[in-house]
């Protein structure tokens, strides 16, 4: 069974919309730059139908002490995604300030920038292996970008991995059978415009996964 994070929800009924699908995963994102970008006490609203039910997910880039505070003590998530150059250090810092679990990003052009991944494999939660943006991009994600799903198939990392980038309904099941990925996370994929989150394109996601 394929496991699926829905990420940058921002409404209720995005939020209904990958709860009935059977996200595993919902992702609130923390970074100013983003079309994504909520308050704490937003996140914290929407993610309350979902305790018990997904794994709540605070993206975050490079967060500071005081950021990460603020989200902890609103949200409350299982998980922190590590979306910047956090180094191994810092995200074992990041997780005892915040008593959760965490996700770390990895951007991937070519195979060898998966080698980055054995500097974090065993202590995070998770590895993510996400698109990596063009230089000087203001985000470094959720730009629908994609790389060679190829690359990823045969790997093995202590934890289970997400694939992410430019994944959409459409292709989806395509980069699960060319990659061997046992998640998927999905952000522009499931919009009609920046930041803009349509329920029926999650349902359609979830869907495909579920036939991948």
């Amino acid at each position: 069974m394929i496991l699926t994070k829905i990420c940058g929800l921002g409404t209720a009924e995005t939020v209904d919309a990958a709860l009935a699908g059977g996200a595993a995963y919902l992702g609130f994102m923390f970074f100013p730059a983003s079309p994504r970008n909520i308050d704490p006490a937003t996140a914290a609203r929407l993610a309350r139908p979902a305790r018990g039910k997904a794994k709540i997910v605070a993206v975050t880039v490079d967060p500071d002490d005081e950021t990460l505070g603020r989200i902890v003590a609103h949200l409350n998530p299982d998980l922190i995604q590590l979306h910047g150059r956090e180094t191994p250090a810092r995200a074992r810092d990041i997780g005892q300030r915040a008593g959760a679990g965490l996700i770390k990003v990895l951007p991937v052009a070519e195979a060898a920038d998966i080698d980055a991944a054995q500097a974090f494999d065993g202590l995070v939660d998770h590895l993510m292996f996400d698109a990596k943006t063009p230089a000087g991009a203001a985000q470094p994600g959720g730009m629908g970008a994609r790389f060679d799903w190829t690359i990823m198939a045969g790997r093995r990392f202590e934890r289970t991995w997400f694939l992410a980038g430019g994944l959409d309904p459409w292709n989806v099941t395509e980069a699960v059978a060319l990659s061997g990925a046992p998640m998927v996370d999905v952000s522009s994929g499931v919009e009609r415009g920046a930041g803009l989150k349509d329920p029926a394109l999650i349902t359609a996601f979830l869907e495909a996964v579920r036939r991948a």
